[in-house]
């Protein structure tokens, strides 16, 4: 079940208490950022470990880093959370899907953040 479907029997229900919405959700979200393992890498420059000592360049830049996409979200606060894609098949590899699916995990991180928020106000309103 989507958040949307989620979303749409909670408002069947009448259900009207305070809670945490996809809408309020996408409003606390300032910005998005995206890029794969390969283009942070190329960015900063990579730090290896070896031997237990951080290391530039022990080894080159491999091509699967390419598969691995970040998002970042940054919230209203500033606060920011991460989600990430990884591709099996490098056959397979989509941009715009790993964005996607990168982006869906960040967000699932930020429920919990704003339903504590949430619980907090309701606790000190009581």
């Amino acid at each position: 079940m989507t958040d949307g479907q989620i979303e749409q029997e909670i408002q069947a229900k009448g259900l009207t208490a305070p809670r945490v919405t996809p809408s309020g959700i996408e409003a606390n979200i300032a910005s998005e950022h995206y890029f794969t393992a390969l283009q942070g890498a190329r960015m900063e420059g990579l730090d290896n470990v070896a031997d237990g000592v951080i290391r530039r360049d022990v080894h080159p830049l491999r091509p699967e880093l390419g598969l691995l996409t970040f998002c970042v979200l940054v919230l209203a606060n500033g606060f920011t959370v991460t989600g990430e894609s990884a591709c099996a098949s490098p056959e397979n590899f989509d941009a715009e899907v790993g964005r996607k699916i990168a982006r869906q995990n960040a967000v699932q991180k930020i429920w919990p953040l704003m339903g504590y928020e949430l619980r907090t106000k309701l606790a000190s309103a009581t």
